[in-house]
């Protein structure tokens, strides 16, 4: 419930959130020569092809309000200095999320799956290649290193008061309220911005879902809790019994998978907070480590349901 508390708090923070993002209201205002009296300014230079004539008082306010927050944006409404219109991307150069609604969520979800299944080819191809090795390595490393910190988790009671905690139900209860208790809050305060972080995060954990299933059942990796007592650690993978819907075998890391691609997003769109990216992958690591704790994955299993989650997110649905 901490999650839940912490993360909604950061709807009330996004309350100020159009005053922070926009620089032209953070920056100093150099002085303006007024124009002459009776002059127009070139209907170009203003939103929607509107000409503004000069009041009396050459003095008058040069700020023109555009309009609100479109429901396909979601950007938030802001002041033009002089009429000037906003160009393409945020003001600190990032690209434009692309639109996002529950009516776009088939077709962006398909889109994004043909970017997660052809990727392998793109790095066959000469790109990405570097992180792809760093993940390869990474991930061997830590499989290499599982038969050694699986007996250990399994023999110490060090977590038992954390396990009780980060329980297996408690941490889906999370991963499932954060962003519905979001959206519905969201919805209370007619915040657009805030209802596509919630479509984002749904679409995001619909894109890990299935990626993450179709691993399991290729790899069938047993988990640690069903290696029996007295076996080694070593022959882990191709051994599980389970199938979609029941007994899923374990690699990789469901809730890992499922907790980063939530976090990212929040990590993501409200990174002007500095204290929202540190809750976000910080309980999403706690949910990652419980999952060692209670003997459900090994370490390689989170490790790379994190970087899924986390890539999924960050690269392929917010296009960043």
């Amino acid at each position: 419930m901490v999650f839940v508390v912490l993360l909604i708090a950061s709807a009330a923070a996004n309350s100020g959130h159009a005053r922070q993002s926009d620089p032209l209201r953070s920056a100093p205002i150099a002085p303006l020569e007024p124009a002459p009296e009776g002059a127009n300014l070139p209907s170009d230079d203003l939103p929607l092809s509107l000409s503004v004539t000069r009041a009396a008082n050459p003095w008058a306010s040069p700020f023109v309000p555009i309009a609100p927050a479109s429901a396909a944006t979601g950007q938030r409404p802001s002041l033009l200095l002089c009429g000037r219109a906003p160009t393409t991307g945020s003001a600190s150069g990032a690209p434009q999320e692309r639109a996002v609604s529950w009516k776009l969520l088939a077709p962006n979800f398909l889109h994004d799956q043909k970017h997660i299944w052809v990727f392998p080819a793109r790095v066959a191809k000469g790109k990405h290649w570097k992180p792809a090795v760093a993940f390869v390595v990474g991930t061997v490393g830590l499989v290499t290193l599982d038969p050694l910190e699986a007996p250990y988790f399994r023999s110490t009671s060090a977590y038992h008061t954390f396990n009780q905690v980060f329980s297996t139900s408690h941490t889906e209860f999370v991963m499932a309220a954060v962003p519905a208790t979001f959206y519905a809050s969201s919805l209370l305060r007619h915040d657009v911005y805030d209802q596509q972080t919630a479509m984002f995060a749904a679409e995001a954990v619909l894109d890990s879902t299935l990626l993450e299933t179709v691993m399991k059942l290729s790899f069938r990796r047993l988990r640690p809790i069903e290696v029996p007592k007295g076996a080694n650690f070593w022959d882990t993978f191709t051994d599980a019994k389970g199938g979609l819907f029941s007994g899923q075998p374990g690699f990789p890391s469901g809730h890992a998978i499922t907790a980063f691609s939530i976090a990212t997003v929040f990590a993501d769109r409200y990174s002007r907070h500095r204290w929202v990216p540190w809750v976000a992958y910080g309980l999403a690591t706690a949910i990652g480590f419980s999952r060692v704790t209670v003997q459900a994955h090994f370490a390689s299993d989170v490790f790379v349901g994190a970087v899924f989650g986390y890539s999924i997110s960050h690269y392929i649905v917010l296009q960043r």
